[in-house]
């Protein structure tokens, strides 16, 4: 087991009993103690573990990313679930390779991978990692970086230089906002340069957006319309939006 696969295990103990030895997860890893209390060093530098004596406890700061992130995924949740569902059509085939930005829509496709297609994911998302450990057929990478509190996903220089090395098949990606004179936009400009590099590190770029999304825009814009190869949304968006897309050369697709 690799180091990151190791990490992404032991957050998602913490997050499903709130602590943890290191003794016994050594033991049941059959790794050094040491090992994993570098682990935990690396997870409570990420801000997801507290570590205590003997072992770690869930910090309250990743505590609140995942109220969130449970509080957003839980706004419209059929809505996102159809979008989600819509989305399935891109994946490519068995072997191989996809890219999860964070956010409540695509951890709502993160949930509905199939089991029966052998992919390689890849994300900077703490959440969505945790939601695919032990998926079968699954390859999980996670992209380092410092996790942003808010939306519990990796940012900064080093996210985006890992993003650089990487060329995956199709991206899915998502936006706070999509305007015509701004494109696709988000309110933080770290994870505005992740997205930009998302959108350069995959060959189908895939934006998965509910029809509340049009119209507004945020301050930071990652992508212009036309970067996108398709827009996945729902049955809300206006005959006018949807032009807007397609003359920039986007596929619509409506669930």
């Amino acid at each position: 087991m690799y180091a990151a696969e190791r990490q992404v295990l032991l957050a998602e103990r913490l997050s499903r009993h709130g602590r943890l030895s290191v003794n016994e997860v050594a033991a049941e890893l059959s790794v050094s103690t040491e090992t994993i209390r570098r682990d935990l060093d690396v997870l409570e530098r990420a801000g997801t573990a507290t570590r205590v004596h003997g072992g770690a406890v869930l910090s309250t700061a990743y505590a609140r990313i995942e109220a969130s992130l449970a509080q957003r995924t839980g706004e419209r949740p059929e809505l996102k679930s159809r979008i989600a569902a819509a989305a399935l059509e891109f994946l490519p085939g068995t072997g191989g390779s996809i890219l999860l930005d964070g956010g409540s829509t695509v951890a709502h496709l993160a949930e509905v991978l199939p089991a029966d297609r052998h992919l390689t994911v890849l994300t900077h998302s703490v959440a969505i990692a945790h939601l695919l450990v032990g998926h079968d057929g699954i390859a999980l990478h996670t992209l380092g970086g410092r996790v942003r509190e808010v939306t519990g996903v990796a940012v900064g220089q080093t996210t985006v230089e890992a993003l650089r090395g990487t060329r995956a098949d199709v991206a899915f990606i998502g936006t706070n906002g999509i305007a015509a004179d701004h494109g696709f936009s988000t309110p933080d400009s770290e994870e505005a340069a992740v997205k930009r590099a998302l959108f350069g590190s995959a060959r189908t770029r895939v934006v998965l957006a509910d029809s509340t999304k049009f119209g507004p825009h945020r301050v930071f814009s990652f992508a212009e319309l036309g970067d996108a190869s398709a827009v996945v949304t729902d049955d809300g968006i206006t005959g006018r939006d949807r032009a807007m897309l397609e003359d920039a050369g986007v596929e619509v697709v409506v669930a």
